[in-house]
């Protein structure tokens, strides 16, 4: 692999993504695993390569992504907005592509904070009128 990189960050509810591309032959390792190790679902592996499979340079790059915080869910889609922002770097004129796919808007929907006085963010206790 060679030492020539683009790095690009993804986040998605409290999960982070550092992504780094490299040219290669098309591996994908999330924290020092192949993709299909750290995601066994299908769903999850096919969302990490989605930047990748849209640009048309899955089989032309290496992607080394590090992912902390979150669950799962929100690890794969911090990697792919990461990978995303490392692809804009590689070809520019990938941006309107990959913007229209949805793929370099960060997703700001996170849990809402529980308040006082209610049983959830917004849910309230059961009221009993008799």
């Amino acid at each position: 692999m060679s030492e020539k990189f683009e790095y690009g960050t993804g986040r998605r509810k409290t999960a982070t993504a550092r992504a780094r591309i490299y040219a290669g032959s098309g591996l994908v390792t999330i924290n020092g695993r192949p993709c299909e190790e750290y995601f066994p679902r299908k769903t999850l592996q096919m969302i990490v390569k989605q930047p990748l499979a849209l640009s048309r340079l899955a089989d032309k790059l290496d992607a080394r992504i590090n992912v902390a915080g979150g669950g799962v869910t929100g690890q794969a889609e911090a990697a792919r907005h990461g990978i995303s922002r490392a692809l804009l770097l590689v070809d520019p004129e990938l941006r309107g592509v990959l913007k229209k796919a949805g793929f370099l808007t960060r997703d700001a929907r996170k849990k809402e904070r529980k308040k006082y006085g209610l049983r959830a963010a917004r849910a309230r206790y059961q009221y009993s009128k008799r």
